[in-house]
């Protein structure tokens, strides 16, 4: 899967010679978190989070309020540079750089400024991959970490014609040399398959 068919295409920006109140208004009015900075060629130069505003603004708690402080420009607390992914990148090539960078939100350009995809994106989408979206049952099959070994669970699975939904794999516990095979089929099949040979081998 791309991220251009997960990202956000609608995307509110702002320039580096806007307030923070002009920041403050977008994150309420929309109920988003993040705001790509951008220049007169919607090339991205900052990003902006609800949590730079929040520490940017005065504390409720002061009885007297600058509200000078309101009237900064965003150019003083923007984040720059920026990581940023494009269109055409992998979903998982994306997922790695939000863990490796711990980030929240990625700008997506080609050139330009052209969406957004954020974490709540990243979940979603995975949610999807898993198939944990739709009814289903789950299976785990433990499997030697050999080639052709998905095509042998398949064919198991054809043979007993379960209806897969969606598959993935990751390391057995403490077996380097085993993986686990975790598919999810549709709910209505093969109930006493998935109830009696959860992590079998094949």
């Amino acid at each position: 899967m791309l991220v251009k068919e997960i990202m956000k295409r609608q995307v509110f920006t702002l320039r580096k010679n806007n307030s923070i109140a002009d920041a403050i208004k977008l994150f309420k009015e929309h109920h988003i978190r993040h705001i790509p900075v951008v220049n007169k060629s919607q090339h991205v130069i900052g990003i902006i989070s609800d949590r730079d505003v929040r520490d940017a603004s005065p504390s409720v708690l002061d009885k007297e309020v600058d509200q000078s402080l309101f009237n900064q420009s965003i150019d003083n607390i923007m984040t720059s540079p920026v990581i940023t992914t494009h269109p055409s990148e992998y979903f998982e090539d994306v997922a790695a750089i939000f863990y490796e960078k711990e980030i929240a939100c990625l700008p997506v350009t080609n050139k330009k400024l052209v969406g957004i995809i954020t974490e709540k994106d990243m979940l979603y989408t995975f949610i999807q991959l898993t198939g944990t979206h739709s009814p289903s049952t789950q299976i785990e099959i433990k499997v030697p970490d050999r080639v052709g070994v998905l095509s042998d669970v398949s064919n198991l699975f054809s043979r007993r014609r379960i209806k897969i939904v969606s598959v993935y794999t990751y390391p057995s516990p403490n077996q380097s040399e085993y993986k686990i095979v975790s598919i999810s089929n549709s709910n209505n099949e093969s109930t006493y398959y998935n109830e009696r040979h959860r992590k079998d081998r094949v």
